[in-house]
């Protein structure tokens, strides 16, 4: 990794989804860039590809004490209505400070993969338009390349329609 990307907690997240990828035998569908892919902008121009392409984990934690992590294209924005009804909660975007304690990444390399104990998977509808999508791999500056059919299956994810 580059010298922005060193630190420890990125590391271990890192190192953590890298040995999930291996157990489930995706290892060589991680990619790691000379830059950063911290935001779908950036992502997307990491890869070459559209920026919707680009797999967003969004981190929530509900007041219930609920851990979610929602999967959705990287232009699709969270309809907080939809949300509202399917989770009867309003969502609630994880603190950047608390990421790697809740969820087991940080900011910027928040992902579906090797996820703390008792945080809940879902992928938007919005994922299903594509052949590929990039979903980050635990640090601001590396993703997997894998089919939303194949990402579902591997999580074990419930596929939910909560964007605009």
């Amino acid at each position: 990794m580059g010298e922005a990307f060193v630190s420890p907690i990125f590391l271990m997240s890192v190192e953590t989804v890298k040995e999930y990828l291996k157990e489930h035998d995706l290892l060589e569908s991680y990619i790691e860039f000379p830059g950063s892919s911290a935001t779908v902008a950036l992502a997307a121009e990491q890869l070459g590809c559209e920026p919707d392409r680009i797999a967003k984990s969004l981190a929530i934690k509900l007041k219930s004490g609920r851990r979610l992590v929602v999967v959705v294209s990287g232009e699709s924005k969270l309809d907080n209505s939809k949300f509202k009804k399917l989770f009867k909660e309003t969502s609630h975007f994880c603190p950047p400070e608390l990421l790697p304690e809740l969820f087991g990444h940080p900011m910027g390399g928040v992902c579906p993969f090797a996820l703390k104990d008792g945080v809940e998977i879902f992928l938007d509808e919005s994922l299903k338009k594509y052949d590929i999508v990039y979903p980050a791999a635990g640090a601001p500056n590396n993703a997997v390349k894998i089919t939303p059919e194949h990402l579902s299956e591997l999580l074990g994810a419930g596929w939910i329609f909560v964007t605009k």
